[in-house]
């Protein structure tokens, strides 16, 4: 059984200081990079995303000068500048592969990315026979949403790690928590061992 971990966004503007900065970015960081120390060769398959808009341009309604911060945003994760580029507390050495999602359009999914090859995350996935994966990232109540409801959609198993997603909102994360456990989704404390399963333990996971 193959078995992959999927890390969202975990990128400058969302962490704190940046553009879409979300409170807890940073321990996030720092706990997947511990975590990864620990357990990443239990992994087949690594991936991890990062939003990567266009320069020029609304990205396809994305960017607005009047964000409603639903559907439209600040302008954030402009393909190759610091605020695109991984947190630097996030250790990427272990990642095997690299998605780049919301290239002039919005996206939230990492299932809506490629990788610089042209591959999208569940190619990748079913091209290692992956059937369970553990999602960690920012944010809970929109990429991370978004992209394990993917997962699941795509016939595997997801687990969350509640102790290492971080959320824009706590009412807003809990939700999208709530959502994905109907989904079929496992909520974990992120202690527990790749292919243990468990309860989430009280509260919604997001800082």
């Amino acid at each position: 059984m193959s078995r992959a971990l999927l890390i969202v966004d975990v990128q400058n503007d969302f962490t704190e200081g940046g553009a879409l900065a979300v409170s807890g970015g940073d321990a996030v960081a720092r706990g997947v990079s511990a975590f990864l120390r620990d357990h990443a060769a239990d992994y087949d398959v690594i991936v991890a995303s990062r939003d990567w808009h266009d320069g020029t341009g609304d990205n396809g309604g994305h960017f607005a000068a009047e964000p409603d911060f639903v559907d439209t945003w600040p302008v954030h994760c402009v393909s190759g500048t610091e605020g695109a580029a991984y947190d630097p507390l996030l250790e990427t050495a272990a990642v095997t592969h690299h998605v780049f999602k919301g290239q002039g359009r919005p996206a939230y999914s990492m299932f809506e990315g490629v990788t610089e090859d042209g591959q999208t995350a569940a190619a990748i996935l079913s091209a290692h026979g992956v059937v369970a994966a553990d999602v960690v990232g920012i944010a809970t109540d929109h990429c991370v949403r978004a992209s394990a409801l993917d997962a699941i959609a795509h016939g595997v198993h997801v687990r969350i790690l509640t102790d290492l997603v971080a959320g824009v909102g706590a009412d807003s994360s809990a939700a999208a928590l709530a959502e994905l456990a109907h989904a079929g989704a496992e909520l974990v404390g992120e202690g527990a061992a790749p292919g243990a399963g468990g309860t989430a333990p009280d509260g919604d996971g997001a800082a």
